[in-house]
């Protein structure tokens, strides 16, 4: 992707997940592939919905800082996904309140109560808690890294897509699911055939 293109489509992205109340003030951090060596990141301590293009910080793989600015505390789950994800080229970690509700009960996501559910998120693991900006928060992303969106411990959540526009559609269902399951309690899940059709298509 051009680096040009990457930035304005991740400030924009940032805008409208600010926008959207999936995050608040300088919680989250979300980034986007430019190329099999390179990632873009939101900087270290800032208001999502207030950056610009310019402001978002070049590593490559390795974790080398290659623009001006601070990256994220949490850059490097975000580039152990990426290692071990070759079709991965955007992460998206935010804080969506219903989805931190569950994370602070400790209450797992149930994705098999609707069909979006099922089609969009599959299963959703919670990575159990670890002081952000660890190596063991990083270890326990990547235990979890087949996953298209996890729910993280008393912390947030996170999802990953094969663009910008999946990894924001997935955490906008996420967090959309995690509502729904805090006002309808306890439903049951589709019926388990209905489940596997739909894993199928």
């Amino acid at each position: 992707m051009n680096e040009f293109y990457a930035r304005e489509r991740l400030a924009e992205v940032c805008k409208l997940l600010y926008d959207r109340n999936l995050t608040v003030s300088a919680g989250g951090n979300m980034s986007v592939r430019i190329n099999e060596g390179e990632i873009l990141i939101t900087p270290s301590g800032r208001n999502k919905g207030m950056l610009e293009p310019e402001d978002m910080v070049k590593l490559n793989l390795d974790g080398e800082v290659l623009s001006e600015g601070r990256p994220s505390i949490e850059h490097r789950f975000h580039l152990a996904l990426y290692r071990m994800n070759p079709e991965t080229n955007a992460v998206v970690h935010c804080h969506p309140l219903n989805c931190t509700a569950l994370a602070v009960r400790n209450e797992g996501l149930r994705c098999n109560i609707t069909p979006e559910g099922v089609l969009l998120l599959g299963k959703v693991p919670m990575v159990p808690y670890s002081t952000p900006g660890s190596e063991e928060l990083v270890d326990a992303v990547a235990e979890c890294g087949w996953a298209k969106a996890m729910i993280m411990a008393r912390h947030g959540a996170l999802t990953q897509g094969r663009t910008l526009e999946e990894a924001y559609n997935r955490m906008e269902e996420l967090e959309f699911q995690a509502r729904l399951q805090l006002l309808v309690g306890n439903v049951e899940d589709l019926p388990a055939d209905e489940i596997a059709k739909l894993e199928g298509m």
